[in-house]
Formats: structure tokens, sequence, C-alpha cells
């Protein structure tokens, strides 16, 4: 796999289409949230794409890994901040339900490449 290929991944797409999906739907939250939430929520799902990028750009299974683990650690902290976006009234439920389990997926799809990379080690 060449080092750009991370961009062939389905996490990486599907979280490609998830980022994108939180900065459409921060984009309605209150402004005094415009540096509270909104950027967390932004960072954290920016956070596992780029991720999942820088390390498979490290060139080595170790460093790949634990890039993979920090942005498995990410997709947990979108998925609290979707959940309290939820609790305050900043998102409908209807509307964090599918991010929720998009988020879910992530991590499911992440915990597989951890366990990927693992055999790849040994």
């Amino acid at each position: 796999m060449s080092k750009s290929g991370y961009r062939n991944l389905d996490v990486w797409q599907k979280t490609r289409v998830l980022a994108k999906q939180i900065y459409v739907v921060t984009r309605s939250f209150p402004r005094e949230e415009m540096f509270v939430l909104t950027q967390q929520m932004r960072r954290a799902a920016i956070s596992i794409l780029c991720n999942i990028a820088e390390g498979r750009g490290r060139g080595s299974g170790p460093d790949y890994r634990h890039y993979v683990m920090i942005a498995r650690g990410s997709a947990f902290e979108l998925e609290a901040q979707i959940i309290i976006a939820t609790d305050v009234g900043y998102l409908e439920k209807a509307t964090a339900r599918p991010l929720l389990k998009a988020t879910a997926e992530i991590e499911r799809m992440l915990n597989g490449l951890v366990r990927y990379i693992e055999r790849t080690l040994q």
C-alpha cells in the first residue's frame, strides 16, 4: 500500500463524509458556541481524518497503530460532543441519530484497522 493509500480506506472515506456533515450541522449552533462546542466538534472530526493520514504517512506499523488509536479517541470524543449538543438542544434527535450511527461505525472500523495493523506487526 502506498503512503497515500489511506484515501482508499473505507474508514477514511466515511470519516470525510462525517466531517463534512459536522461542519454543516454546526453552522446552525448559536454564535456564542462558535469557539467552544462548534470548534471542538469540528476539530474532533478533522482529527479522526488527519490522524489516519498521518499515521499511514509515518511509515512504520507501530506509529500507524498509535495514530489510529488517537483517531479512535477523537471518534469517541466526537460521539460525546454530539450527545451533549443534543442534550442542550443544539441538535435535534433526528439529526443526531445518523451522526451517532456514523460515528459508532467509524469507531468499529478503527478497531478493525488497529487489529489489522497489530496482525501485520506479528
